[in-house]
């Protein structure tokens, strides 16, 4: 299976409901959004059910505006044995310009819910494929690593609240 075979793109047009006080897009309906179309990526790979199990970057590049409009585009770009990483770019678009702009990039992982599985790998066509994909293997030993230290981190956390300890 190559990337192009897992992408999927939503469009969204900006309206003031979607607006924080900056009067930008508010950044955790991006997310919502991006985590949606990602998820589809996902499954066009594992073809069972998944589950986000991490947002792993997410670089906001540029805001977008009302009159903007934007693309969400993701597709596989590296695959381990129950884990799917997805890239995202989101692309806007200026109403009254037609100008096109980077307004976003992420990493996503899924896992598959079933353990049972093998995952086919993903071959990269394009140039921007070849790149994104090239760097899977750095990403997810990134990954291992923070995620090591995340469970050191739980380890110590402490979940009485504060007007509950003595």
């Amino acid at each position: 299976m190559n990337c192009r075979q897992t992408l999927a793109i939503t469009s969204h047009r900006v309206l003031a409901s979607d607006l924080n006080e900056h009067e930008t897009v508010y950044g955790g309906r991006l997310l919502e959004l991006l985590d949606s179309t990602a998820s589809i990526s996902a499954s066009y790979v594992a073809h069972k059910k998944t589950a986000t199990a991490s947002l792993d970057r997410f670089t906001f590049i540029a805001p977008f505006k009302l009159q903007d409009f934007f693309y969400i585009e993701t597709y596989v770009s590296g695959v381990g044995k129950r884990s799917i990483e997805v890239f995202a770019k989101i692309i806007g678009e200026h109403l009254e310009t037609g100008e096109r702009f980077l307004g976003a990039t992420a990493f996503l992982t899924f896992v598959v819910l079933d353990k049972n599985i093998s995952l086919d790998s993903v071959i990269p066509m394009s140039e921007e494929e070849k790149s994104i994909c090239s760097k899977y293997s750095e990403r997810k030993q990134r990954q291992l690593r923070l995620l090591k230290q995340e469970k050191e981190l739980r380890a110590n956390i402490n979940l009485t609240l504060p007007w509950q300890q003595g």
